[in-house]
């Protein structure tokens, strides 16, 4: 395997698939391309930077097979449908160059829904694409993958952990929501993050604050409402639109509170990618004289793109991606064997979308 032959897949240069897969900080003009040639070099297993160099020599003695990092994306069917684990992704690949692994299967929402049940009630998941359509849709069990960690992005629903403990020894997850210490986790705390961004906007006087975002077992959402609690603010479920965190969706919610006769001044969204359709029906349903302070959640590079730009509270995508791979590779070595979770402090972003409220 050569980066000639990822090239060829991905329909362009050597020298734009070596920069791509060998400079962190390089980005392609069309993030088309850079998925392309990211999905040849997994299907072609490329092996990164050192590792590859000294086992193209032959020197087998200290170098072993490269470690293989799956993913698993719990929240949507792929990547590209939310900017932050789209971000969040990035990182992660950057941190498998730096480290000498490589990425393997990356499993959606999708595969969890293709789960079958055998005899002993266990659940399996599939590879992605190593089966054929027959066997897939067969009760056919996967066997542990060797070699081979899994990196779960999102909430993963319990009943599917056991399955993923059977298939995976080496597991660690990224997430706003902590599990009951099942896995490796690295988490930056949505409930803190949702009490930074309610503090700030109490600070400016807001006390009608409504929230758009998932409400079904969320941390933003208990931060939310603890908040309000904690400042003798009643919560209003007027003011409460659950959403699963997409654009599309903020932007009907808003345009539902624009609609209504009760509009609160200040708007929490769950995630970015929900404030950016926020911003965007308020942009585009103007009412004259209402002008409502937004703040959300991640920090996505979008962020700073808006007009007016977004506050928001920052999640540290890189450093969780480091840290979730330094868990796994720590667990490989033997070096833990206790559930660890390591939790990131998040920080406010202050921008333009927000402003005190003059009475």
């Amino acid at each position: 395997m050569s980066l000639k032959e990822i090239a060829a897949m991905a329909g362009t240069s050597v020298a734009t698939v070596s920069r791509v897969l060998n400079n962190k900080d390089h980005r392609c003009n069309d993030p088309g391309l850079e998925k392309r040639i990211w999905d040849a070099a997994r299907q072609l297993q490329y092996v990164p930077n050192e590792t590859a160099r000294m086992l193209r020599k032959g020197d087998n003695s200290s170098v072993d097979s490269p470690f293989t990092v799956d993913i698993l994306l719990t929240r949507f069917d792929s990547i590209e449908e939310d900017a932050f684990f789209e971000e969040l992704f990035q990182c992660i690949k950057e941190e498998l160059i730096q480290n000498g692994c490589v990425l393997g299967d990356i499993l959606h929402n999708v595969d969890i829904t293709r789960l079958t049940a055998v005899k002993n009630d266990s659940l399996h998941i599939p590879f992605r694409q190593t089966l054929s359509t027959s066997e897939q849709a067969s009760s056919l069990n996967i066997s542990v993958k060797n070699n081979t960690g899994l990196i779960i992005l999102g909430k993963c629903p319990s009943m599917f952990i056991p399955s993923l403990r059977s298939r995976y020894s080496y597991i660690a997850g990224i997430d706003r929501n902590p599990t009951d210490y099942e896995y490796d986790e690295v988490i930056c705390n949505g409930q803190t993050a949702a009490s930074k961004a309610m503090e700030y906007l109490i600070s400016l006087g807001h006390k009608n604050i409504a929230y758009i975002g998932d409400c079904t077992y969320e941390a933003r959402y208990i931060g939310y409402y603890q908040t309000l609690l904690l400042h003798n603010l009643p919560l209003n479920h007027i003011n409460v639109h659950p959403t699963n965190q997409t654009v599309q969706e903020g932007f009907a919610a808003m345009v539902s509170i624009l609609d209504s006769n009760e509009r609160p001044t200040a708007i929490f969204c769950a995630n970015d990618s929900t404030a950016l359709g926020v911003l965007n029906a308020l942009k585009k349903h103007k009412k004259k004289g209402y002008l409502p302070s937004v703040i959300a959640i991640d920090n996505i590079a979008e962020s700073q793109k808006t007009s007016p730009m977004l506050t928001t509270i920052d999640i540290p995508k890189k450093e969780m991606s480091h840290l979730a791979l330094m868990l796994l590779l720590d667990r490989k070595a033997g070096s833990h064997t206790e559930h660890v979770r390591l939790e990131l402090p998040c920080r406010l972003i202050e921008r333009e979308s927000c402003s005190y409220l003059y009475e």
